[in-house]
């Protein structure tokens, strides 16, 4: 099949454009950055999520788009409600609009499982918008889609702000492990490898209209984490929690999301419906 991948050139994008094209599918990349990872067998496209002229473009004569592009940075999200609601709910929409214009067969969003919670900040907010205009679309213009929930990942590629890749870095650097939240922090961890495996598989026709969660096997308990790495690297320091509230960011788990109810509120007198259609009806007549 033909595959769009939006955001393909950042980390998890460019992992599942590259099993993509391993399954032998013609995989274009479409980002506003050139990847530094493009395959000789992958296409680049250059462009801006919220023009709609490079989306055309890119989109036209595919099968399936996978879209992966966002400001993915919950602790930048934070300070950037904006942005994020530009490029995380109308860019989504942007592309969605692009998909039924050109009768894509999937549209495969890449989500997040702090939809399910009380955390998550603006980027939370953002996905779960983003989440309801995918079904929405499905429902009123027929587009098949699969919602992939993604959970704590790691691996090559990713920058600074995965959490994973930047315990790591600060370790090497001075020695010390350090954690900024609470001991009692527990991840399920996936490789991107193995998310980018499932992001392919999921292409089945059984995950049709699906959300799919994807996360670790296991919980695995941050400070657990910590120990491992402080054997690999040889460091013999106490492991430090600082103990911040980590603002956005959930400690055990994120399925916390509870719907509210809104209360009714009810008028001590009402309008007489009957008298009000009457009275409209006869103005509406005067008019005409």
């Amino acid at each position: 099949m033909k595959i769009v991948v939006t955001g393909g050139s950042g980390f998890v994008g460019s992992h599942v454009a590259d099993e993509l094209s391993k399954r032998g599918h013609k995989v274009t990349i479409f980002d506003k950055n050139k990847s530094k990872w493009i395959r000789s067998d992958q296409k680049m496209y250059q462009g801006d999520i919220l023009n709609k002229i490079d989306l055309d473009k890119a989109i036209k004569g595919t099968d399936v788009v996978f879209h992966f592009a966002a400001l993915a940075d919950m602790d930048e999200a934070i300070n950037k409600p904006i942005e994020t609601a530009n490029i995380n709910i109308f860019g989504t929409v942007l592309t969605l609009e692009a998909c039924h214009r050109h009768k894509i067969k999937r549209f495969v969003h890449a989500s997040t499982i702090y939809v399910n919670s009380k955390d998550g900040g603006f980027y939370r907010c953002s996905k779960k918008a983003a989440e309801e205009y995918v079904e929405e679309y499905h429902n009123t213009f027929g587009i098949s889609y699969t919602v992939l929930r993604f959970g704590s990942l790691y691996g090559e590629r990713a920058d600074d702000t995965n959490g994973v890749t930047s315990i790591i870095k600060r370790a090497i650097k001075t020695g010390i492990l350090s954690y900024l939240g609470s001991k009692n922090s527990v991840r399920e961890y996936i490789h991107v490898k193995d998310a980018a495996k499932a992001s392919a598989d999921i292409l089945k026709k059984k995950f049709r209209n699906q959300y799919i969660i994807l996360t670790g096997k296991e919980k695995i308990k941050v400070y657990d984490f910590l120990k491992i790495l402080a054997k690999i690297l040889k460091i013999k320091k106490k492991i430090k929690f600082l103990n911040k509230k980590l603002l956005g960011h959930y400690i055990i788990s994120p399925f916390t999301y509870k719907f509210k109810n809104g209360k009714k509120f009810t008028l001590s007198s009402n309008v007489n419906f009957k008298n009000s259609l009457l009275e409209l009806i006869q103005t509406i007549k005067k008019k005409s």
